[in-house]
Formats: structure tokens, sequence, C-alpha cells
């Protein structure tokens, strides 16, 4: 199929429409479709006749399709045949680093993070003898659903035409200049890259982060410098791995979302919240009133007048000192822990008013949940269930393949099952799902393990990303399940996945 017949409308494979026509260069040509089964966004490239490289193309797309690391493009269907030649891969949504520094140099700690993501799956992808050789800033992308993405390993160096001899070296180069734009906002290279202009020079060289960017930590630069910048190296071993350059990182805290402010407890607490702050000011305020003034009389002569003055100066005097009093007896009763402990029968506590700190409470541990499963081949991949609570946003939890998204028809529901330790009050539940929305997802509750005990207490219908599960009113319990009734369609596939879940609470219940 050449280039000319291929347009909007189309459809490969009697599923993929193409819809948008992304770039095209050298007869190569990136779409946007939509998988018509699936009813999803992917990405296709299709390939005019004069196109030299389809087999190379088509053959690294079929390796790369076989890479499980989720921040690695997943592949899903590659076809060579005289009438059409395309490959499918996922559509990416988010941020590319360029897009990042468009307002200048990232935080340096989130920078290092980044690279360290791509440093890790990179490493895997070489684990299976395959190369990205062309590591870009438009390569790199923090996802709608805040995680790392490396885009093209293996597919982008064909399209290209690129080989080497030394491929591990290519690429760790490569996320060594990813790291110096990170922390710079410049390409080390000879001219500028995806509007980043080139990096600086001194004496023929390119000048070290450090010297382009006030505040860069020594220790990236010195990583930098060992992964990308030979010339500046003076006698530090250089990087020549992407495994290297993720063991180099392997201390920098890995890249978060931006924090959300979670409220303390259920809705009536956290009025009672910013209530409780109001109340307790105009309190303040309301027990210690500021002095009457004494009334204003007009002077008289002799003596009477002067002892008017004096009997005034020591009434005002008295009256200081009764609210300075005052103010002390009631500022020491209000900090003294006896006044919560010992509340007076009938009337309000201190502790009314002061809001519940919420924190969030590690589980002592996780398990795949399938109580309706029959023993049967749906074991739900249990060795996997602590990963969704170990801290990496990159690693994950998921559910077995189903047929479809009601979970093949074999049983209501499926999940992970978290054990607190003790019964403790729920505030809410964050769970970091994947990105694709369909999923619907129930919170349940309760101080058993078995089913039947456990209570719903939030339902989130067609999830994706990060998910926030608020119970509508207090709820505790030891045990807390995150039950999916429906899950979302993942790489030809219906799969259920857990990045990361994190339980808020103010406190045990």
């Amino acid at each position: 199929m050449s280039t000319s017949a291929v347009e909007p409308g189309t459809r490969l494979a009697e599923r993929f429409r193409l819809e948008d026509r992304v770039s095209e260069s050298d007869g190569a040509t990136l779409w946007k479709a939509i998988d018509e089964i699936l009813a999803r966004p992917v990405a296709v490239h299709t390939f005019g006749p004069g196109f030299p490289r389809v087999h190379e193309v088509v053959t690294a797309a079929r390796a790369a399709s076989r890479l499980t690391d989720p921040r690695l493009t997943q592949v899903f269907d590659a076809a060579e045949d005289e009438k059409a030649s395309y490959v499918v891969s996922e559509w990416v949504t988010g941020d590319t680093l360029t897009d990042l520094l468009a307002s200048g140099p990232l935080e340096p700690e989130r920078a290092a993070g980044l690279v360290a993501e791509a440093a890790e799956a990179l490493a895997h992808a070489h684990e299976a003898q395959l190369y990205h050789l062309c590591l870009r800033p438009a390569h790199l992308v923090w996802t709608t659903g805040n995680t790392v993405k490396v885009l093209g390993v293996a597919v982008d160096a064909a399209l290209s035409g690129l080989t080497t001899d030394q491929p591990a070296l290519d690429d760790a180069e490569g996320l060594g200049r990813l790291l110096y734009a990170g922390l710079t906002g410049h390409w080390p290279g000879d001219e500028e890259e995806g509007g980043l202009p080139a990096a600086p020079m001194s004496d023929g060289h390119f000048c070290t982060p450090r010297q382009v960017t006030a505040g860069v930590p020594g220790y990236l630069d010195s990583i930098t410098v060992r992964a990308c910048l030979p010339e500046s190296r003076r006698g530090q071993g250089a990087l020549t791995s992407p495994a290297s350059v993720s063991e180099a990182l392997a201390d920098v805290a890995r890249p978060m979302p931006i924090p959300i402010a979670y409220p303390s407890t259920p809705a009536v607490a956290s009025a009672s919240h910013t209530e409780g702050l109001d109340i307790a000011h105009r309190q303040h305020h309301l027990t210690v009133p500021a002095p009457p003034l004494p009334p204003h009389r007009p002077p008289s002569g002799g003596s009477g007048g002067s002892l008017n003055r004096v009997l005034m100066t020591v009434v005002v005097l008295l009256v200081i000192v009764a609210v300075g009093v005052g103010a002390w007896t009631i500022g020491r009763s209000l900090g003294s822990p006896s006044s919560t402990a010992t509340p007076s029968a009938g009337g309000p506590t201190n502790s009314a008013s002061a809001p519940a700190e919420v924190e969030a409470v590690e589980p002592e541990r996780a398990q795949a949940f399938d109580p309706l499963g029959g023993g049967g081949e749906q074991d739900e991949k249990p060795e996997r269930a602590p990963l969704a609570i170990d801290g990496k946003p990159s690693t994950f939890w998921e559910t077995e393949g189903y047929s479809n998204a009601e979970l093949g028809g074999l049983k209501k529901g499926v999940g992970l099952l978290l054990d607190m330790g003790k019964s403790m009050q729920i505030s809410d539940v964050v769970a970091t799902l994947a990105d694709t929305p369909g999923a619907t997802v129930e919170l349940k509750v309760g101080d058993s393990p078995d089913l039947d005990s456990l209570k719903t207490v939030a339902t989130e219908k067609n999830a994706a990303g990060k998910t926030t599960l608020t119970p509508e009113e207090a709820t505790s319990g030891q045990y807390v399940l995150i039950w999916f009734t429906r899950v979302p369609a993942d790489g030809g596939k219906f799969h259920g996945t857990i990045y990361e879940v994190v339980v808020h609470s103010p406190g045990s219940a």
C-alpha cells in the first residue's frame, strides 16, 4: 500500500482505523489511530513503497513486543506484506523532557529521578539484546499517569537505519545527554535538539552541568561527566552501559506525582478542621476582651482633681494586670494535657475542635485476593502483590489476563488485600492504576479477611491513573481491599493493574 493510498479512515488488519497523520519522514508515516476492537488510541507507523528498511523495522518491532518493562513503549502488532506493512504500538500521552524544560532546567533531583527510571528500563531492554541508539528529549516522557515512559526502543533505530558496534556505550551516552539536558536546559551536541539550545563550550569542550547551572549537586555533575563528557572526566571511570548509569543513580529519589493535600478525615471531619481553627480563633478573642475605657470625666481644680487622676491610673493598672492574669490562665488551661484527658461532664472537649493529623500508614503485607476464582488457572500472580506497596512507582501487581472487561465472565471480582496489622480508621486509599481507563474499583474495609465481612465504602468507575477512594462515612478496619469488578484493556487482554497503594489514616480506631 503506497503512502498516497493510506489516508485518514484507512483500516489496517480490519481493526486499526487511521485518524490523524502525526509526522512523516523518508517514506515512514506516524499516525494516531483507533483500535476499534479494544476502543483505545494507538500509534501506527506505515511505510511508502520506497521506504528501504521495512523488514528491519518490522523485525525490530516484533522483538520489542516481547519486552515487559512498563516504562518501555509496548508494541501490539507488526506486519510486513506487499499490500500493507505497519507497526502498531502504545499511544503515550504526557510531557516529553522537551516539554518539561520549556520553562528552564528541572530541579536536579527530579531530572536525576527521570533519567534513573529510563536507565533501569533500558538496562532491561539490553538484557534482551535490544537497544535504543538515538535517545533524545522527545523519547523521555512523564506520562499523564505519573510514570516514566521511554519511547522507541529498537524501532526508532531501525527507522533511522542506525547501527553500532558499541550499543551499550551509545545508550549510556544518550542517558548522560538526557541528564545534562534536565540539569541545564541545554543539549550537549553540536546543534539544537528539540528546541533546546546547544550546550556552551569552554576550550573546545562542553561545559559541565555545574558550570552551566548553579546549584547542580557535585555527584550529579560527576555522573553526567562520566556518562557523556569524556574530555572532562579527569581520571573518573566512564559509565559504559545503561546498567552502570542505573547503578550510579540508584540512590536518587524517583519522580513522584505533585503532592495532593488530603483531608484529615471524611468530609464532616474536614469541615470540623476548618471550623475548629476558626472557632479557636474566635474563642480567644471573645474570652479575653479588650478592657473598657474608663468614663471620661472633665478635670476639676484643686487636690480633688489630682486624687481623681491617681485613682484612674490605679484602676487602669489593675485592669491591665487582671487581663494579663486572665489570659495566662486561659492559655495554660488550653495547653494543659489534663484539660483533654479529663473533660468536664456534658461539656465539649478541646480535642473536638483539633483536627486529627492524617498520615500514610504502611501495610504489613499485601496479597492477591481471589476468593471467587475456584482455585483454577486464575491465580492472580500472588508473588507480585508486594510490589504494589514497595514505594516504587515503576513496579506493579496485576491480575491475570481476561478475555473481556468483565473478568471473562469467570467471577464477579478480584483484588489486592492489604493487612494493616491492626484495626484503624481509614481516611482514604490512593491507588495508582494503569493509564488506560475502564476499570471499576471498589474499596472494601473490615476486621476480617473474608469477602462477606468486608464492607464496600467507596466505588470509582472508569478509573485510570492515580485514583483516590474516599469512604463516604467514618470507616475503620484491619483489612483494606481494592476490588476490581471490571478491568481495562491491556496488550490484547484485560488486566487490573496497581502500581502503588497508599493508605491514609488519622490514627488507630
